[in-house]
């Protein structure tokens, strides 16, 4: 039940279980034999009992106060003697405009997925959040950087295949590895262990070492970009390095993109960073933006993780849905036109979130009716694989590590 709900407002969305479709068998090989296993993902990340934060009832999506369907006053207290900059106003007035659909979309999907038996509160039986994994990635491609590009003129392709348990040779930073079985398989990478999703693919690299993704052979049916947007709370905490909105516009996505490509860029909640990818990004890649969506994130009891009307963390974030449409775009037989269905406006993903930072929900499940069939996938600055996806970069392995998973011996 990945999908719990779905209705005109939204989706409700079980992540966890949706991470857990590309694991329902995977196996380990050593030497000549062959263990199966069953993969999850481990349930304490998504142990969200309750907001961060003093919530207030007029927040809760399912409150029954009716005083909660009026906009509440957003105020700054630690700067009331100080006028507001531009920034700030401009992101109160966004999110004015979109307030009364984020609550209402957000308390129909709720209501819904109580009535199915989810959003249940406390969660019996579920341990504490356990450590994160320490990700090196970033670094090891900071290093791959002094290492020559392969550059084989025999080279029929620069995508490798995961065959065995035995890939010490395997160049990560040159190939797109795929890991081509029905199977998810548990690899052993850099001395740790991973656990590669079925038809899975993967480049770990940078802005520099693009070059293996362009060449291997494939266009995209729908791109979804998660960059790592600047703002001062990642340079306070230093989680990430960012990246300047200017440096965005390099992405060779015009040409991995096919014809009518569903385009999809998740935003932060500043609105000049939505203008920039609605006005400059998506113009420059001949993307014509289609649609607006939220993902809004609950507790196990059904309460925005954050107060709505909070003027620091809002409880939702923002994507941008835009189609790719090519100038050598032609309606001869050559390139047949694939029609595919208009994209709905202000749509809600809403679920509750992983315990790890920018652990975004999959989004193949909603996407599936927006696409043609059986569309050829690709994650940009991707953390996590997705099975038939292809993923990019440097940390395109993060949450892929063996220490989120709870492996179980498959039953015969």
């Amino acid at each position: 039940m990945s999908v719990v709900v779905e209705n005109t407002h939204g989706w409700f969305l079980d992540a966890c279980s949706l991470i857990d479709q590309g694991y329902v068998s995977c196996f380990r090989r050593r030497g000549e034999s062959r263990s199966e296993k069953v993969g999850r993902f481990k349930r304490q990340y998504f142990r969200i009992l309750k907001r961060y934060g003093n919530a207030s009832k007029s927040n809760d999506p399912d409150h029954k106060n009716q005083d909660a369907e009026k906009p509440q006053k957003v105020t700054f207290q630690k700067r009331k003697q100080i006028e507001l900059n531009h920034g700030e106003k401009d992101s109160i007035e966004f999110h004015e405009k979109i307030r009364c659909v984020i609550l209402e979309g957000t308390k129909s999907l709720v209501e819904s997925a109580k009535c199915v038996g989810y959003l249940q509160g406390d969660l019996d039986g579920v341990d504490d959040i356990p450590p994160c994994h320490e990700c090196n990635l970033a670094t090891l491609c900071d290093m791959a950087k002094e290492l020559p590009l392969v550059e084989d003129d025999n080279q029929e392709s620069s995508i490798q295949f995961l065959e065995d348990n035995n890939v010490s040779h395997l160049d990560l930073f040159s190939y797109v590895t795929e890991n081509p079985s029905e199977q998810a398989k548990l690899t052993i990478l850099m001395g740790d262990e991973y656990i590669i999703p079925p038809h899975a693919g993967f480049l770990l690299s940078d802005f520099s070492r693009m070059r293996p993704l362009l060449h291997c052979g494939r266009k995209f049916d729908v791109i979804v970009l998660d960059p790592p947007w600047e703002n001062k709370s990642v340079k306070r905490s230093r989680r990430y390095n960012s990246l300047p909105s200017s440096q965005l516009k390099r992405l060779p996505v015009p040409q991995l993109a096919s014809a009518d490509c569903l385009v999809v860029t998740w935003v932060t909640n500043r609105p000049s960073h939505l203008r920039f990818v609605r006005d400059e990004l998506y113009p420059q890649w001949g993307v014509e933006p289609v649609a607006q969506w939220f993902w809004v994130k609950v507790s196990t009891d059904g309460n925005f993780v954050f107060p709505l009307d909070s003027p620091h963390k809002k409880p939702y974030e923002v994507m941008v849905l835009g189609r790719f449409r090519s100038e050598f775009q032609t309606s001869s037989s050559e390139m047949p036109v694939v029609e595919v269905p208009p994209v709905p406006d202000q749509r809600l993903i809403v679920s509750v979130p992983s315990a790890l930072h920018s652990h975004k929900p999959p989004l193949a499940e909603v996407l599936k009716p927006y696409t043609k069939e059986d569309p050829k996938c690709l994650e940009l600055f991707a953390r996590s694989l997705q099975p038939g996806w292809t993923s990019w970069g440097n940390e395109v392995l993060r949450f892929q590590h063996n220490s989120y998973f709870t492996l179980t011996p498959a039953s015969h």
